[in-house]
């Protein structure tokens, strides 16, 4: 049986995307690849290979998108694994972000891979077969991040709309996996996948702290390997029964099993008022 697969992967020109597309590539998978700059993803992935195709793809419209999978189908007539991974952080409190910021961080990381699902999904459920992974984060899991809560809501989307796509398409022989990633040594923490609100309000000391944590302690010490991410995601894809939910990381196993602890206890201890309403 071949082994070799044939990826889609957004937000590839960086970051784990970009780790995991050269990791791909060095195994003999084939790789379609998007990213907003194409220059910027060929230069990333400097070699010459018939098994990548660069695509450049504004995932916010759907023309854009549908373009991308039909060049992905043309090249390599089939697609096993999309890879939902493009993405931004927008930082600040709630009361600072304007509805646009807010809007415009939905839309990449909500609506783009909603585009991608779209699109992707007639060939998958042609094939009766196909993958597709939706990078969330741990904070789709807890918001609990001061200043994090416009992009924990776009990744607390991610989870609930890969429930329902689970759901939908196991009918078809589809898998889909939503993976919530710690903290991980990429890029994403420079100021390159961070936005900050254009107005802010200084009172908000804790979310500053928060931020200035991130930016300069967090920032390079991150406990996650790419790489060894880029390895996980492809014994995911090879698994005969993969889950619905992974969480990546050891902060992010931790992280997460605190958040089910405390909420168990927190729905325990209010079980007398949620249970009172009932005829």
């Amino acid at each position: 049986m071949d082994t070799k697969k044939v990826w889609f992967v957004t937000g590839a020109s960086k970051g784990l995307g970009l780790t995991l597309v050269k990791r791909l590539l060095a195994e003999g998978h084939s790789v379609a690849a998007t990213s907003r700059n194409i220059v910027e993803l060929q230069k990333a992935i400097s070699e010459e290979n018939d098994s990548f195709l660069p695509l450049e793809v504004d995932l916010i419209s759907e023309n854009s998108v549908e373009a991308a999978v039909s060049k992905s189908i043309e090249k390599f007539g089939k697609l096993d694994v999309v890879m939902n991974n493009a993405g931004y952080g927008q930082l600040g409190t709630l009361e600072e972000i304007s509805d646009l910021e807010s809007r415009q961080n939905f839309d990449t990381n909500v609506f783009g891979s909603l585009n991608i699902i779209r699109k992707t999904m007639p060939y998958l459920r042609e094939q009766k077969s196909g993958f597709i992974i939706n990078i969330a984060s741990i904070g789709g899991l807890t918001g609990e991040f001061a200043g994090w809560g416009i992009y924990c809501a776009t990744k607390f989307a991610v989870v609930g709309f890969t429930e329902a796509l689970a759901a939908e398409v196991k009918e078809f022989g589809v898998n889909a996996t939503v993976v919530y990633p710690g903290y991980f040594r990429t890029d994403f923490l420079t100021g390159c996948s961070l936005r900050t609100p254009k107005t802010e309000i200084e009172e908000y000391t804790v979310a500053r702290q928060l931020q200035t944590a991130h930016e300069k302690d967090i920032n390079g010490n991150q406990p996650g390997d790419p790489e060894k991410a880029a390895v996980a995601l492809m014994e995911l894809v090879a698994l005969e029964n993969p889950p619905m939910h992974l969480v990546l990381g050891s902060d992010a196993f931790g992280i997460a099993g605190n958040k089910l602890n405390a909420l168990q206890s927190e729905i325990s201890e209010f079980k007398t008022l949620s249970t009172s309403t009932d005829y």
